[in-house]
């Protein structure tokens, strides 16, 4: 079972962690805490009251837990083979998946740092992490508008479709709105060509003197240039990169040193010292002179430096935005209007005013607006865009439809059932949200190092000029300052802190794309070390649609009539797979169904009720055992017989004699057998636990060649399993329903959760496979190795390029080559380094899957 609280009293990472902590230390639980909300959510083997969580919660410090009030949680169902968990103090909802709290500006914004500075922590209005001091990046939302234009007059905007009164076009909608994506670039851009107008000259100046005769000191001496450069820097350094020096500021007061705290630091102490030299050149002693009697300015290396540490921002504002393109694509997904039925009439509707229980007609070519059911028409839609399979589906009156899906070619009439928030599509949008903007564990390396970077660099570049000062040629205290203020701008601790964030995101949106819907960024790190993979039986091996094959009766006083009739009185109460096909088959057989009290599930054997003065019980061997009712030995040798050829059997018992059974087959999924043996060529073992019986379980796993299996398991009997497989030192995977396999979800290193359409379990395993199908497990093993590879390859760019650049830039190859690094040239390494980064986590977007 699944819980969420509130909690108060943290105040940073040190503290959630150190909550999270003291409430894993409690048996029977496992705890995640987020700061941002200040939640943790719990999964527990049974009820652990709120009482005694406070009480590990005050042994570690001053915090509060209480029983979330917005908590909603999966309502567990009453099954034949699983038992009904009951939660308190919570509420109902289908999909299991709690609301998400953020903090949004007045247009619903909501901003987050790509380095994740501060875990899960989001603003509600832009500016830059107050941390690392990068700028905030805004979270793509789904967001629809109800307003149309005119594609040949776009001035034109209504509030309703309809026609141009210009033109008489009809009028299309604005579409999704995938809010200000570009506002942030576009600012840097304007900034970035009034910082390079002021620029230019200034360069061109400074540089003028490599020019035979330079011609422009028969116009002016050089002291008066000066004042030229100083001039035309004044809008570069306080209106252009201003921002700069307000981040080394503030990193500086809040002692979270970051890259601008080097490039305030060094573009600043150029500046300054030119100034300075400007306004008192007799300060200074001879060597900081030039021939012409000047003190050296560095006006032009400090505008050029900030100039090219803008276009690196600007650049990387444009990489980011590739970056979530998944998510993008996704929101585009979503259509903003339907076509509502409403008596005989038909009318156009903004997907915002669908209701549940709204009649809606989907056109042939049209996305499916909202999640539902058809109720006419057969059709065939390509799903592709969510599960990740090209393959259009076939659809009849009954089945369910999800929002984003496109109709074929003909016109169908479904039902709404959920909208908005409540929609596949959008728990997947928010579950990728989400999951781009969490850490992975490999990251807390990189943080570590980032923590001691910044003062490392300082003492470097101090102990820099020392050493120049000491040793260097004449004019010494020229190469003094230009080396200290190279090993400064060259620094770039983004690079290392880009590394992780920025792989994951693109993995996550990848993942999307091919229906592996991943938690958070631990999960995907883990699944690449995972060495056992426990598989579910029904819906995960097989197809999950299970149907009857016969009903037999053993029994003179009960035909094969009074036996189905019995059968279908007891699962009338029943919403387990198999009791739903025994309902299917009763319909076709005509058979009214009668009504059942006393009605009992017991876990992992049947269910038990009283049919007017019968007592009957339908369900395993177990359950006869429990209701201690005979087998004659015919009708076991018939069922054995069943099971051997990987049938599921029920006995029906009435009073204290088996009178019957039912046989039910459920398809093995075609695409099973082929993902099983991917998985073996990796090296990984497959064991199947199934609740079903020995014989059904042996002759599925010799079917698919599995490592092992064990049968008649119930949900504590796969808990305590896996624990056995972690005591060896096994990394498990769990595959499962996500629902009734929550303690073994939860146990194991990485609960898969398998499913189709909005009955998919999100919240109850760490990776989610849409299409419910086998293969997602290898494309989630195939797409951690390929992130995890393409994190340690950024982290080792990031790392060498500092390891590398600092000492070049302090002047180590000047004794051996003669070689120095100008700051400038520094400056436009630092700024290529972090897009460099992103560059490179990019190119997963390319990553095959198969």
């Amino acid at each position: 079972m699944k819980h969420t609280y509130k909690i108060t009293g943290m105040s940073c990472q040190g503290c959630r962690s150190k909550v999270e902590d003291a409430l894993n230390s409690i048996d029977g639980i496992s705890a995640k805490v987020t700061l941002e909300p200040a939640e943790a959510t719990i999964m527990m083997d049974k009820h652990i009251p709120t009482e005694k969580l406070q009480e590990a919660l005050s042994a570690v410090g001053s915090y509060r837990i209480e029983m979330s009030g917005f908590q909603k949680i999966t309502e567990h169902k009453h099954t034949p083979n699983h038992s009904s968990h009951h939660h308190h103090g919570s509420a109902h909802q289908d999909h299991g998946i709690a609301p998400v709290k953020d903090n949004k500006d007045e247009t619903g914004g909501v901003y987050y740092c790509p380095m994740h500075c501060e875990g899960d922590k989001t603003y509600d209005k832009p500016g830059h992490c107050p941390v690392c001091g990068m700028d905030l990046l805004k979270k793509p939302v789904l967001k629809h508008t109800t307003q149309f234009t005119c594609p040949m007059h776009p001035e034109i905007i209504r509030d309703q479709p309809g026609s141009c009164p210009i033109c008489g076009m009809d009028l299309v909608s604005l579409g999704v709105d995938l809010e200000e994506e570009d506002k942030t670039y576009e600012t840097l851009l304007r900034k970035f060509k009034i910082a390079t107008i002021f620029t230019v000259p200034i360069f061109l100046i400074a540089m003028s003197e490599m020019i035979p005769g330079n011609p422009i000191f028969k116009l002016m001496e050089l002291k008066y240039w000066n004042w030229v450069q100083f001039a035309f820097s004044i809008p570069v350094v306080f209106y252009a990169t201003w921002m700069f020096f307000q981040r080394a500021w503030q990193s500086i007061v809040t002692w979270k040193l970051n890259m601008f705290t080097l490039i305030g630091i060094g573009a600043g102490v150029a500046w300054l010292f030119s100034l300075v030299a400007l306004l008192f050149p007799d300060v200074f002693p001879d060597q900081f002179k030039t021939h012409h009697g000047t003190v050296y300015v560095y006006f032009e290396a400090a505008t050029v430096i900030l100039t090219l540490v803008l276009l690196g921002q600007l650049l990387e504002a444009r990489a980011h935005s590739k970056t979530n393109s998944a998510i993008k694509e996704l929101l585009k997904l979503a259509p903003n209007t339907a076509t509502k039925i409403v008596g005989d009439k038909e009318t156009t509707v903004s997907i915002d005013d669908i209701q549940k229980g709204d009649m809606l007609r989907v056109k042939p070519g049209e996305k499916i607006p909202v999640d539902g059911s058809i109720k006419v028409g057969e059709v065939t839609i390509d799903e592709s865009m969510i599960s990740g399979e090209p393959v259009p589906v076939e659809k009849k009156p009954g089945d369910k439809v999800s929002s984003g899906t496109i109709n074929g070619n003909k016109t169908f009439v479904m039902l709404a059932e959920k909208v908005g928030s409540e929609t596949l599509l959008s728990q997947i949008i928010e579950m990728v949200n989400s999951a781009s903007r969490s850490k992975a564990p490999i990251q807390k390396m990189a943080d570590k190092i980032s923590g001691y970077f910044v003062p490392v660099v300082v003492l470097i570049a101090i102990a820099t000029f020392i050493v120049w000062a000491i040793y260097g040629p004449e004019p010494a205290y020229v190469y003094t300052f230009v080396n200290a203020i190279a090993v400064l701008i060259i620094a770039c601790p983004c690079a290392l802190g880009l590394a992780t964030p920025m792989s994951v995101m693109v993995g996550v949106g990848k993942g999307a794309q091919s229906g592996v819907l991943i938690k958070n960024a631990e999960s995907l790190e883990k699944m690449s070390a995972i060495d056992v993979v426990i598989i579910d039986k029904t819906g995960t091996v097989t197809e999950g649609k299970p149907s009857v094959e016969k009903v037999v009766s053993v029994n003179p006083d009960f035909d094969e009539k009074k036996v189905l009739e019995r059968i279908v009185a007891l699962n009338s109460s029943s919403e387990h797979p198999l009791a739903q096909a025994t309902l299917r088959y009763g319909e076709e057989n005509k058979i009214k169904i009668q009504p059942i009290s006393n009605f009992e599930a017991v876990t992992g054997k049947g269910v038990m009720g009283t049919l007017k003065d019968e007592k009957l019980a339908l369900g395993n061997q177990k359950l006869m055992e429990h209701v201690k009712a005979k087998i004659n030995p015919e009708l076991e040798e018939q069922v054995k017989a069943a099971q051997k050829q990987g049938k599921t059997v029920s006995y029906l018992a009435v009073g204290d004699k088996a009178v019957g059974f039912v046989v039910i087959s459920d398809k093995i999924k075609p695409s099973s057998a082929t993902a099983i043996k991917k998985l073996q060529e990796e090296g990984l073992k497959v064991i199947m636990f199934t609740g079903d019986n020995e014989d059904t379980a042996r002759a599925v796993s010799g079917t698919l060649n599995l490592d092992g299996f064990k049968a008649g398991m119930l949900p504590e009997d796969k808990l305590n399993e896996i624990k056995k497989l972690q005591s060896q030192g096994k990394k498990v995977a769990m595959a499962g329903d996500g629902i009734n396999d929550a303690p073994a979800l939860s146990q194991a290193d990485i609960g898969i959760a398998m499913g189709t359409g909005t009955d998919v379990a999100i919240e109850s395993a760490a990776i989610t496979l849409v299409k419910g199908d086998l293969n997602g497990i290898a494309k989630a093993r195939l797409l951690s190795h390929k992130v995890m590879g393409n994190i340690k390859g950024n982290l080792f760019f990031a790392l060498g390029y500092n390891v590398l650049g600092i000492p070049v830039a302090a002047g180590l190859l000047y004794p051996f080559f003669g070689i120095l690094l100008s700051p400038m040239i520094a400056a436009l390494a630092m700024s290529f380094s972090s897009v460099s980064v992103i560059l490179n986590s990019l190119r997963l977007r390319s990553a095959k899957m198969d």
